[in-house]
């Protein structure tokens, strides 16, 4: 299962998924994109792929995906984000970033737990060397909204809570795996969405350059590898092996030394709990 999956690493990921015969179901918030991505699949892959609907910044929204959910997900990557929004709300009433980057993934990974055969893959970034999380003000309303921070913050909490599944999941026994991955600088329209057209315009005219960015295809081989490696030990972080992570094939990485604080990550996995409203 892999959200996002119309566009950019997620489709570069489901492409890869279904080649290797995996069935993969496209977890999307517009249906009609997301048919029309996976009609680029290639006509031999394409039937093992599905499309069902899915907006994460909007609980309402996944408890219904949650709901209609069959059979076993062996595979769970939290792909889907935003990044660099002007300030906005989810449906109810979150951070946007944060509200779909972590919190909307967070109430998804909890309501598919009974399902989940193996492991579940966040998506991070390496702006969470930047992110600096507070539980007690996680939509930024007493710090003051800046998008980047906001962005890095959202991503910290991704691999944060990657962690801390793991942690749980090795505590209740499960047999479960939660890991971590990003795909370093990769050239998607992600960066794009500030609505200030030329700050946008810069950031296109720099993924237009060969090398400045990675392709969705080289992104989604981070992601590849943390979902599909057998022996991968829970709680990994991968990410691209050179330029300090901007560039290269995917190696276990290190993540921030606050990514690691169990305490703040306990505490942040309990407030998502509170907030995704799951007792």
């Amino acid at each position: 299962m892999v959200t996002g999956a119309n566009a950019g690493i997620g489709l570069a990921t489901t492409k890869v998924l279904v080649d290797r015969g995996a069935r993969v179901v496209m977890a999307c918030r517009n249906q009609e994109k997301a048919e029309a991505a996976r009609a680029t699949l290639p006509v031999g892959t394409r039937d093992l792929a599905s499309v069902r609907r899915l907006d994460l910044s909007d609980l309402d929204s996944v408890d219904e995906f949650v709901a209609g959910a069959t059979g076993r997900v062996d595979v769970l990557i939290n792909n889907a984000g935003v990044m660099n929004l002007p300030l906005s709300r989810t449906a109810q009433g979150h951070e946007m970033q944060f509200g779909v980057n972590a919190l909307g993934h967070h109430a998804l990974t909890h309501g598919l737990l009974p399902r989940l055969t193996d492991r579940v893959v966040w998506l991070g970034s390496l702006a969470h060397l930047r992110g600096r999380l507070d539980t007690d003000d996680l939509s930024m309303d007493l710090r003051g909204y800046r998008p980047m921070r906001a962005y890095a913050d959202s991503k910290l909490a991704c691999i944060m809570l990657a962690y801390e599944w793991q942690r749980r999941f090795e505590r209740d026994g499960r047999g479960i795996r939660s890991m971590a991955a990003h795909p370093g600088y990769t050239a998607t329209e992600l960066i794009r969405q500030s609505g200030r057209p030329v700050a946008d315009r810069f950031f296109e005219l720099g993924n237009s350059i060969p090398w400045a960015g990675l392709t969705p295809e080289m992104g989604a081989l981070s992601v590849l590898f943390a979902a599909t490696v057998p022996d991968l030990p829970g709680g990994s972080f991968v990410g691209p092996d050179r330029l300090g992570g901007l560039r290269g094939h995917p190696k276990i990485a290190r993540s921030s030394r606050g990514s690691r604080d169990p305490e703040v990550a306990s505490a942040l996995w309990e407030r998502c709990t509170e907030m995704a409203a799951f007792r």
